[in-house]
C-alpha cells in the first residue's frame, strides 16, 4: 500500500466511523472503486486506534468523570454523580459483544458483500430519516434507563452487519426512544468507546498470533494519524452542525450511494 493510499483510507475511516453513513462499508468498497488490493487486518486495526483516540480525547472529561463514577458506585454500592449513565453504557456495549462474539465469523464470510450493502445503505437510510421526522426528541442524556440502553445496545449489535452503520442504527434507536438528536448522538459516541476498544483489542489478538512480523509500521502509522485528525474533526461538525442540519444530510447521502452501489456495482 502506497502511503498516499493509506492517507485517503484514513480519511475515509476518519469521517464515517462516526457519521451515520457507515465505516465499513465505505472500506470494502474502496479497494473495488480504486482498483487496490483490500488493506487488510493491521491497517483496519491502525484506523480503528486512530478513531478510537479521537473519540476518547474529544470527550475526555466525559470519559474520566464516567469511569470515576462508575468504578466508585461498584465500590460503594450505590449512586455516585454520572454512574448510572456510566451503567448504561456498560449494559449498551454488552449486546454487540455477545453478537460478535457468536456471529463475527458468520458475518465476515457472508455478509461481506456489495449486495448485502446495498440493502443495508438504502433501508437504514430510510429508517433513519423516519426516525429524525417522527421521533418527539424531548429527552434528555440524563434521562437515559438500562432498558433505553439495552434497546440501543441491540441496535448496535445489528450494526455488526456490513453498511448498517454503528452510530447510524444507534442514532436511529435513540430517536425513536424520543431523545433529543444531541442526547442520541452523544450517547452514541461514547458508546463508541468500549465498543471499538474491545474491537481493535481483538483485532490485535487475530494481528499477533498471525502475521505480526509483516506489518509495515510507517503505513499503520500514517493510517492511524490520518484517521485520528480526521475523526476529530468529523465529530466536532457533527455536533455543531447537527441542529442546524439534523439527520437528511446523511440520509440523503446514503440513498445516493446506495443508488450508486447499485447503478456500478450490481446491475
Amino acid at each position: 500500500m502506497s502511503p498516499l493510499y493509506a492517507v485517503f483510507l484514513g480519511i475515509l475511516q476518519g469521517i464515517t466511523e462516526f457519521l451515520p453513513i457507515s465505516s465499513s462499508a465505505h472500506l470494502i468498497l474502496a479497494p473495488l472503486v480504486t482498483g487496490q488490493l483490500d488493506q487488510g487486518l493491521a491497517f483496519d486495526l491502525a484506523v480503528h486506534v486512530g478513531t478510537l483516540l479521537a473519540v476518547v480525547l474529544y470527550f475526555r472529561r466525559d470519559v474520566i468523570q464516567l469511569t470515576t463514577d462508575v468504578l466508585l458506585s461498584a465500590r460503594y454500592r450505590r449512586t455516585v454523580g454520572q454512574s448510572p449513565l456510566a451503567w448504561c453504557l456498560v449494559l449498551a456495549t454488552l449486546p454487540a459483544c455477545l453478537a460478535g462474539a457468536l456471529l463475527l465469523d458468520a458475518i465476515e464470510n457472508n455478509l461481506r458483500s456489495v449486495a448485502v450493502i446495498f440493502i443495508t445503505t438504502l433501508l437504514f437510510g430510510i429508517l433513519l430519516g423516519f426516525a429524525d421526522v417522527t421521533a418527539k426528541a424531548r429527552r434528555k442524556l440524563s434521562e437515559f434507563t438500562l432498558t433505553d440502553a439495552l434497546l440501543i445496545g441491540l441496535a448496535q449489535a445489528v450494526s455488526l452487519i456490513p453498511g448498517t452503520s454503528r452510530s447510524g442504527a444507534t442514532m436511529t434507536a435513540g430517536l425513536l426512544l424520543g431523545y433529543t438528536r444531541e442526547a442520541a448522538s452523544r450517547f452514541s459516541f461514547l458508546m463508541a468507546i468500549p465498543i471499538t476498544a474491545l474491537a481493535a483489542g481483538v483485532k490485535l489478538l487475530d494481528i499477533i498470533s498471525t502475521d505480526a512480523a509483516s506489518i509495515d509500521w510507517l503505513i499503520f502509522a500514517i493510517g492511524a494519524g490520518t484517521s485520528f485528525i480526521t475523526a476529530l474533526a468529523a465529530i466536532h461538525f457533527f455536533l455543531a452542525w447537527l441542529n442546524r442540519f439534523g439527520m437528511w444530510p446523511y440520509v440523503i447521502y446514503r440513498l445516493v450511494l446506495a443508488l450508486l452501489i447499485y447503478w456500478f456495482l450490481l446491475r
